[in-house]
Order: structure tokens, then C-alpha cells, then sequence
């Protein structure tokens, strides 16, 4: 290609305002984008201009079919775009928090996102009391895979075969030893990426995409200590908790916030034991959150 020629690409790492675009010529170009825009992510499909052989930039993306992110009060990350499933990895030791897993849960159901929650370290002796607070989530029908990673993921293979996969946990879950038995040489590429890109980090600071074959992707994320949802109003918050639905609709109040209003229809399911008490309470301080913060603008 020459200078300054229009080409479309597949977003594989977002570092920033820096991005490395697998473009169909087969090349991998570092692209920054124009002006100060940031609103891509791994995963995107862009148009971009080609300046030569290695650098590009951005012009613009393509119409997305699904993107998950998460926010706070002040901003919103972009995690991955164009993703079916979102693959959570919770392990026995160190011990992960359900309210992330709610959080993932929920974005996951939000964006339709097909989600599958993985035990790793299935081997250790606490992970019998992780597949028990796990059972909630299968009883709700969320599909769920034990795996010792470190020993290898083959029963995990079948489920990535025609998705792209987004990897979603936190830190020390073992994401990157899943990752490294599916793609031998991550560690490698990402040190590569690290390298091209002069961000001089070797871990995973940033999202990437690494192809599994030809109709098969995964994007590995950085781990993460908390999944913000403040992108969510009521109305999507509690269509997000997959076992509120059959009850939405059914509230005294049409604009019930399921939070104290009389005649609550979700609140009536709680107290009949159809609704777990923890999960409710992860609802309500969302949706209080979110209350809180829009009196505030």
C-alpha cells in the first residue's frame, strides 16, 4: 500500500490513544486515532489511513454487534468489542468476590454477551466450598466449567470453537495460565506488543486479541478488583439480573425501582425465597448508586 491509503483492520491491542490494527493485507500497523478520540476497543473493526508499512491512523469504526465496558462515577473503560461470550475465571485461592461476578454477570447480560463462569484450581481442597457458592449461579442457568489450568484446558477448548471470548477476572485467578495453554507463545507477543508500543509493561495492562484459529478469538483483559455498572439506570439494572425478569413488569407502581416502593413485585419474590438476599442487596446498593450520583447533575 502506499502513503495515505484508505484500509480497514481489526483492532488486536488498545494501549491508550495507541492501537495495533491487524489490517487485511495481512500487516500489523501501530495506528493512533485523530484528534483526541478515544472510543475504540479491542475487537473493533476500523477504516483507517495507511502511512506505511508499520503506522496508520484511525479514521473511524464500524457498527459494532456487541460492547462490554465498565464505568465509575467519572469515566468509562472500554473492554472489548465485538465479543459472543465472556469467559469469568473464579478460583478457591485467593478467594474472588461474588459482587464482581454479579457486576460481570450483569454487563454480560446487558450487552448480550453469552457468559460462561470458569472454577480454576479445581484441584484444591477450598474449591469444594467455591463450587457451593457457585450453585446459585448454576441454579439460575449459568453454565459453569471446572478447570485445573495449570495441567491443561481442553474441556474448555470446545466452548471458544466459532466465538471471540473476552477474558474477565481478577487478579490471580489465573487468567494468563488459561490464556498461555491456548496461545503458547501470549507471553511472548504481548512482551512484543510492550515492546513496539514503548510502554515497557510485560503484564497485562491492556486488552489483546490473539486468534485461536480461523473462526476463533480470545481477548485477554487486565485483572480487575472491581466491574463498575454506573452505565446502568434502574430500568436496565434489574433486566440485567437474569432471575428478576419473570417479575419486571409485575410491580403495583409501573416506575417501581424495586428499592422500597410498596407492592414491588421483585421485593414480593424475595420474600418468598425466589430471590437470593445477597444478590438483591447487590441490586439495590447499584441502584441506589445510581440514584445518588444523577441528584448530583
Amino acid at each position: 500500500m502506499t502513503s495515505e491509503t484508505p484500509a480497514q483492520g481489526l483492532i488486536t491491542a488498545a494501549y491508550g490513544r495507541r492501537f495495533l490494527v491487524e489490517c487485511a493485507d495481512g500487516r500489523v500497523r501501530d495506528c493512533v486515532t485523530r484528534g483526541k478520540r478515544t472510543d475504540y476497543a479491542c475487537g473493533d473493526q476500523v477504516t483507517i489511513t495507511v502511512q506505511n508499512e508499520d503506522q496508520g491512523v484511525i479514521d473511524d469504526c464500524l457498527p459494532r454487534r456487541t460492547l462490554l465496558y465498565r464505568s465509575d462515577s467519572w469515566k468509562q473503560k472500554l473492554i472489548a468489542a465485538n465479543v459472543t461470550q465472556m469467559i469469568m475465571v473464579v478460583a478457591p485461592v485467593p478467594s474472588f468476590d461474588l459482587g464482581v461476578l454479579d457486576c460481570c454477570l450483569a454487563a454480560a447480560e446487558h450487552a448480550g454477551i453469552r457468559p460462561l463462569i470458569v472454577l480454576n484450581k479445581a484441584d484444591l481442597a477450598e474449591s469444594a466450598k467455591s463450587a457451593v457458592k457457585l450453585a446459585l449461579y448454576t441454579g439460575m442457568g449459568y453454565p459453569l466449567l471446572k478447570l485445573v489450568a495449570t495441567e491443561g484446558v481442553d474441556e474448555l477448548r470446545p466452548q471458544l470453537s466459532g466465538q471471540r471470548s473476552v477474558l474477565v477476572g481478577e487478579s490471580g485467578m489465573g487468567k494468563s495460565t488459561i490464556l498461555n495453554q491456548l496461545v503458547p507463545n501470549a507471553a511472548a507477543l504481548t512482551r512484543e506488543v510492550s515492546a513496539s508500543l514503548g510502554t515497557g509493561k510485560h503484564t497485562t495492562s491492556h486488552a489483546r486479541l490473539h486468534h485461536l484459529d480461523a473462526s476463533s478469538d480470545i481477548i485477554d483483559t487486565p485483572g480487575v478488583q472491581a466491574f463498575g455498572l454506573h452505565h446502568l439506570g434502574v430500568i436496565d439494572l434489574a433486566a440485567a439480573f437474569i432471575e428478576f425478569r419473570p417479575y419486571i413488569g409485575h410491580c403495583r407502581f409501573r416506575d417501581c425501582r424495586h428499592l422500597e416502593e410498596p407492592g414491588c413485585a421483585i421485593m414480593a419474590a424475595h420474600e418468598a425465597e425466589q430471590i437470593d438476599t445477597r444478590r438483591l442487596a447487590v441490586y439495590s446498593r447499584l441502584a441506589t448508586e445510581h440514584l445518588r450520583q444523577q441528584k448530583k447533575f
